[in-house]
């Protein structure tokens, strides 16, 4: 985009914040009413396998979501953020109508995102990526209010895309996946003077505060989407990605002295040292509410794609959290570098994300998460508050079993 500068920092300071508003607190469920404009309530028969663990609760939360917080036209509400829309909700709303086959809502979420969330200036759309904040204007009207793209947004946007386009022989979803791939390539990549290649989080003017320095997020790091956008994208090298995501993984959770994962971190691309953010920055660097979706990216990548990285990883950096929960069968929300609790409350969300990894190598210990964090938040189809968007998206894709994704739409034909 031809912005200037500041702007762009302006309005990404706003990208930073977009986790902040959620509901944090373990809460009892308040009672509320969907929109008169949301899906029809009738429910979708899901198709997932009769054998899937919690196949009752993923079905129910699935249609739940779908009458709450999903409008007949396929928008995706944040009610705790001023009933705005992101890139990121119209995303994981296509992620979950895949997985559980309601090619519906698929169709009129990815919809609603190409008719409202182009990027444009001077009325032309720029590229095929999505602007990542939708929502009021300051002259009352509604629409994007924020050009700029979240990298994480279009990810599982065109993962969704290709796995759908296998799913149901939708050629022409494989066809606007491998647009967007080409586009995600050309302004989210920042190539360093070694030759390497990182992901950014957003456009590289707004996360390069200077010539050797990039900001970045690991939470927004899919190695496994990398490895499916290889198979369909030949011209660029998506496999490098996967390289540099555990490069960055690796690296940056020794930052922390217990090898925790931080929502942000910064890299001199220089001496390739990964280092804080400063105090004053917006973004910090500790294990808050963007990092805990670094369990499940890496546990999908150790279970789609049987990844050695991907499961060290998951044993290695979820010690310190195992001993919490040892010690107190309690992780506080946030975290600092030394894995001090800074805040007393939990997160649901942070559970259901690592119940995912913890599925994977330590089973036991995600078991005692089931029965004591998430099974008790969930009731009549909500996890906690009823206008917690984000919990009940991580909450659902964390209780899901990456194996009821069939291995023949993780491959090229």
């Amino acid at each position: 985009m031809n912005v200037p500068k500041l702007a762009v920092i302006v309005s990404v300071i706003t990208l930073y914040s977009c986790n902040l508003s959620y509901s944090i607190k373990t809460e009892t469920p308040v009672t509320a009413v969907p929109p008169s404009n949301s899906q029809d309530a009738k429910p979708f028969v899901a198709n997932l396998p009769e054998s899937t663990p919690n196949r009752d609760i993923l079905v129910e939360s699935w249609n739940t979501y779908r009458t709450r917080f999903i409008q007949a036209d396929g928008r995706v509400i944040d009610y705790e953020a001023s009933d705005r829309s992101t890139s990121e909700g119209q995303a994981y709303a296509m992620l979950r109508a895949l997985i559980i086959d309601d090619s519906e809502t698929f169709a009129s979420t990815l919809d609603w995102g190409e008719k409202n969330l182009q990027r444009q200036k001077d009325g032309k759309r720029t590229d095929s990526l999505w602007a990542w904040k939708w929502g009021r204007k300051a002259d009352g009207n509604w629409g994007a209010i924020d050009a700029n793209f979240a990298s994480d947004g279009d990810i599982d946007a065109i993962t969704a895309l290709i796995l759908a386009a296998r799913r149901w022989n939708r050629p022409e979803y494989l066809q606007l996946a491998k647009t967007k791939l080409q586009d995600l390539w050309n302004l989210s990549i920042a190539t360093t003077p070694s030759g390497k290649r990182y992901l950014l989080p957003g456009p590289a003017i707004a996360f390069s505060p200077n010539s050797t320095t990039i900001n970045l997020n690991p939470s927004y790091l899919a190695p496994y989407a990398f490895r499916i956008f290889a198979q369909v994208d030949q011209e660029r090298n998506w496999l490098s990605l996967v390289d540099s995501s555990y490069e960055i993984l690796e690296k940056s959770s020794q930052i922390s002295s217990v090898g925790l994962p931080s929502d942000w971190v910064a890299l001199d691309t220089k001496n390739n040292k990964y280092q804080p953010l400063p105090p004053s920055s917006p973004i910090q660097t500790l294990y808050s509410f963007d990092a805990y979706r670094v369990w499940w990216r890496v546990a999908l990548d150790a279970a789609w794609f049987n990844s050695p990285q991907a499961k060290r990883y998951l044993q290695t950096s979820t010690t310190h959290l195992q001993k919490l929960w040892r010690e107190k069968s309690h992780l506080p929300a946030r975290l600092d570098l030394q894995g001090k609790g800074l805040v007393d409350y939990e997160a649901t969300s942070q559970y259901a994300m690592i119940y995912a990894a913890w599925q994977l190598v330590e089973p036991q210990l995600a078991d005692q998460v089931l029965e004591k964090k998430l099974i008790p938040q969930y009731k009549q189809g909500i996890w906690g508050d009823y206008s917690a968007y984000y919990t009940q998206n991580l909450a659902w894709l964390g209780l899901l079993p990456p194996s009821v994704v069939p291995q023949e739409l993780l491959t090229s034909k």
